[in-house]
C-alpha cells in the first residue's frame, strides 16, 4: 500500500551509533538508509518511505543501536496521514511514543488477519480546527503489532 512517511533522527554526537542504519542491507525488515542531514554539527540522520511495508521495524532498529546517550536521543515520525511529526524518546531501554500537547493518536481497529503490515494511526492536532476527529478505537481492539 502506498503511504509516504519520514522519520528523522536527532543525537548529538551519534555518529559511531548511526553508521550501520547508513548503509544498505537487504536483511533489515524495513528498506532504505539514513543519510545525514547536511551541515547539521549536533548530528541529524532522515529516511524517507513510500510503501507502509517498507518501514515496519525501524523502531527495533533504532532501539538496538550502541548509543553513547540514549536520553538524548529524538525520533520524530511523520506518515502522510499526520498533521505533525510525532515525537519518540528512550524509555525504560525502549522507543515510546511521547505526548505532544494538543495531538492525540487515531488508531483503526485491528485487521481481521495478518496479512497487511500494521497501520500506526493517525497523529491528529485536537486544536487544529477539525470539524471533526475520528472515533478512538479502545486498545484491546487496536493491532498489537508494532507499525514502525
Amino acid at each position: 500500500m502506498s503511504r509516504m512517511a519520514q522519520v528523522l533522527v536527532l543525537a548529538r554526537y551519534e555518529d559511531e551509533a548511526m553508521e550501520p542504519l547508513t548503509r544498505d542491507d537487504g536483511s533489515r525488515t524495513w528498506r532504505g538508509r539514513f543519510e545525514r542531514i547536511p551541515d547539521w554539527f549536533v548530528g541529524g540522520w532522515y529516511v524517507e518511505f513510500f510503501r507502509v511495508s517498507q518501514r515496519t521495524g525501524i523502531l527495533k532498529d533504532l532501539e538496538a543501536l550502541a548509543w553513547r546517550q540514549p536520553e538524548c536521543v529524538q525520533v520524530m515520525l511523520h506518515d502522510e496521514d499526520d498533521d505533525c511529526f510525532g515525537l519518540w524518546m528512550f524509555r525504560d531501554g525502549a522507543l515510546a511514543e511521547v505526548d505532544i500537547p494538543r495531538t492525540q493518536r487515531f488508531h483503526p481497529p485491528a485487521p481481521a488477519t495478518q496479512e497487511y503490515p500494521p497501520d500506526p494511526g493517525s497523529l491528529w492536532r485536537t486544536d487544529a480546527g477539525h470539524t471533526w476527529l475520528p472515533e478512538q478505537t479502545p486498545e484491546h481492539l487496536r493491532d498489537p503489532r508494532p507499525a514502525w
